[in-house]
């Protein structure tokens, strides 16, 4: 009888970690019968595939969009707003991929907790979840737990602390979007650093290259330079010469589609600006 208190009060501390911030809330990785070997990014790389078994916490506010500045380890702007719409996760390193996965798209239901609905939702990677419980582990942003819930019951469901889910990878959906590019602050003529936000279709980028207009001397340049990847979801190009702008960037996705965005940065771009551009596909 002795150990019963002590097995409360445990418990009660998981649920209280359960909706702490995904760069905080600490869970021991080996209770939860994780291994390295186990982690498998494949299965959650196909589209409409299978569902697979996950599990979900929540963090932030109950109806924010998880941390507090509204970004995360992916570097995105304004997830509040659209497309995000709060609806993003942290993501575990199966979701997350070092950020490469930054921008994917998931749908995921619950059904086993008395009060999940069932309905399925979309959410998108837009932060890192180093303290996973699971395989794969979804951490929520509030907005996006409570929407699993049944009408009126998504404090009740926030309250479970920790639920079981299913989820698919599907293509993004950002009707009136295609791609867009925010140019990081200390961006200057010979470093420049490109934030890629909210790209319709695959959602994740695994390489972005860069084309300047021209050479120093003012013949066009006709040659791809592979940019680097910084943190996040963000893309930097150190160079050994002041870059010609317009840019043109081309990025390539997980599933191996390329697209491209022409003269997408102006020849009088300016840091801490954001510029969007038709694409074109190969």
């Amino acid at each position: 009888m002795g150990s019963l208190p002590a097995a409360a009060a445990a418990l009660a501390l998981l649920s209280l970690l359960a909706v702490g911030s995904s760069r905080e809330t600490q869970f021991d990785v080996g209770d939860a019968g994780l291994d390295a070997e186990n982690f498998n990014t494949s299965d959650a790389a196909k589209y409409w595939g299978p569902w697979l078994p996950a599990r979900a916490t929540w963090y932030g506010q109950p109806n924010g969009a998880g941390p507090d500045d509204k970004g995360g380890a992916c570097g995105f702007k304004h997830t509040n707003q659209y497309p995000f719409m709060s609806m993003g996760s942290c993501g575990n390193q199966p979701l997350f991929k070092d950020g490469k996965g930054c921008g994917s798209c998931y749908k995921i239901r619950c059904r086993k907790d008395k009060s999940c609905s069932g309905r399925t939702e979309t959410v998108i990677i837009t932060d890192m979840n180093y303290y996973p419980v699971s395989k794969y582990h979804f951490d929520l942003s509030g907005t996006a737990f409570g929407r699993l819930a049944k009408p009126g019951l998504n404090d009740k469901l926030r309250h479970s602390g920790i639920i079981d889910i299913e989820f698919t990878r599907v293509p993004c959906e950002f009707p009136g979007l295609k791609i867009g590019f925010h140019v990081e602050q200390f961006s200057n003529p010979v470093y420049f650093a490109v934030l890629v936000e909210y790209e319709d279709g695959d959602g994740d980028v695994v390489q972005v290259d860069l084309m300047e207009s021209k050479t120093a001397h003012g013949p066009p340049t006709g040659r791809w330079t592979p940019m680097r990847e910084s943190w996040g979801s963000v893309w930097r190009l150190d160079s050994n010469h002041r870059l010609q702008a317009p840019f043109t960037i081309r990025i390539r996705n997980e599933s191996g589609k390329t697209l491209v965005a022409k003269n997408v940065i102006p020849a009088n771009w300016r840091p801490n600006t954001f510029y969007r551009s038709i694409v074109q596909y190969s």
